[in-house]
């Protein structure tokens, strides 16, 4: 990223940072909260009104009740996500992680000093995880599974027949579910599912206004969880952050009660530029994993002979296109790279030609 950064033409498929402007009217919301004197302290978990029209919104898109009192705003989903663990494990303790994910994950772990056990994805299973898998690597130190649906790298779907065995598996074993669903809005079929909809006992469950709304820079995200740990998040939040900030709460309550228009145009162009680039990749030699949600293609280089970190920096190199070397999501990851789909239009169909081109040469 530091190296596409610095070459002012190069064709950036590498970063999840949708291209899209936020909407005016959560500008609009931010800026008049500010200019009112809306620029306070708020309750650490979040301001009233945001938290009642966050439990609407979880019943009407997620498929599970929840109240106002169980959910937590948090600086971002990554925060969010970072302070479940927190409430959730002790040094010592294991998570079961998805491989290849998104690393943050295993940084966290890293910082609360419990121990990753990783789940591997893989084409075999549709990289998505097997309950067979997760119950070799669980033992009586495991205390958190976390999943990620859909998924960053792979744009994979965890279908509601695969998640009532997760769920009833981590019931078995005792274990808290971690439910990243940053991609809740993001879906290009109607097989999502939230796992809290088959046990809201055990899950805990993060979202996200960064992708839903295009508001990345803004960094606000919810949690909801159980009314035995939510309280505890709380908690562990406050000695974090304190509160969002004020304006921002106010700009995600803009973009809940809003017109949802841009989310729809947002879905529906990330659709079609995937459409378009499978279009694009299929009579070459590379094998691209057809995502069902986020905006992500994930895509198996294997065939030219090169490395995930070969192939990527000779990409960027002789053919200025930027794009995310499996091996950064995990160990799983190599031989892959991932392809984000959220540059403009004629940058991701340019940026696919030159990938493809190049595959070819090395080939040749």
């Amino acid at each position: 990223m530091a190296l596409a950064a610095s070459l002012p033409e190069t064709i950036r498929l590498d970063i999840g940072d949708p291209a899209f402007d936020s909407p005016e009217h959560v500008v609009w919301a931010a800026n008049d909260a500010a200019s009112t004197g809306r620029t306070h302290y708020t309750p650490s978990a979040g301001i009233p009104e945001l938290r009642s029209r966050l439990a609407d919104k979880i019943l009407a898109r997620n498929g599970y009740r929840t109240t106002p009192d169980r959910v937590i705003v948090s600086q971002g989903a990554s925060q969010g996500l970072f302070t479940a663990l927190t409430a959730t494990t002790e040094p010592g303790d294991e998570v079961l992680l998805p491989n290849p994910a998104w690393p943050n994950y295993l940084m966290m772990s890293q910082l609360l000093r419990i121990r990753p056990r990783t789940y591997q994805l893989t084409r075999r299973t549709d990289f998505l995880p097997t309950v067979d898998q997760l119950a070799s690597l669980v033992s009586p130190h495991t205390r958190v599974l976390l999943i990620n649906s859909p998924s960053n790298p792979t744009g994979t779907l965890i279908d509601a027949a695969r998640m009532q065995k997760i769920v009833d598996f981590a019931e078995q074993h005792d274990l808290w579910i971690v439910s990243d669903e940053c991609y809740d809005e993001i879906v290009f079929d109607d097989s999502f599912i939230s796992p809290a909809t088959l046990n809201t006992a055990r899950v805990i469950s993060a979202y996200s206004f960064s992708k839903t709304y295009a508001m990345t820079g803004w960094r606000i995200g919810y949690l909801t969880a159980p009314e035995t740990i939510s309280g505890a998040i709380a908690k562990c939040q406050e000695s974090l952050l304190a509160c969002v900030s004020e304006p921002t709460q106010w700009a995600a309550l803009a973009a809940l009660t809003g017109p949802q228009d841009q989310v729809r145009l947002m879905r529906e162009t990330y659709r079609s530029r995937c459409a378009a680039a499978l279009d694009a990749l299929r009579d070459s030699p590379l094998l691209p994993t057809e995502p069902r949600g986020a905006f992500y293609i994930w895509l198996d280089i294997s065939a030219t002979g090169l490395s995930d970190h070969d192939f990527t920096l000779r990409l960027l190199k002789e053919h200025g296109v930027a794009v995310a070397p499996g091996n950064a999501f995990g160990t799983a990851g190599a031989g892959f790279v991932r392809l984000s789909l959220t540059a403009a239009d004629a940058d991701v169909a340019e940026g696919v030609r030159r990938i493809v081109r190049f595959a070819a040469e090395t080939l040749t």
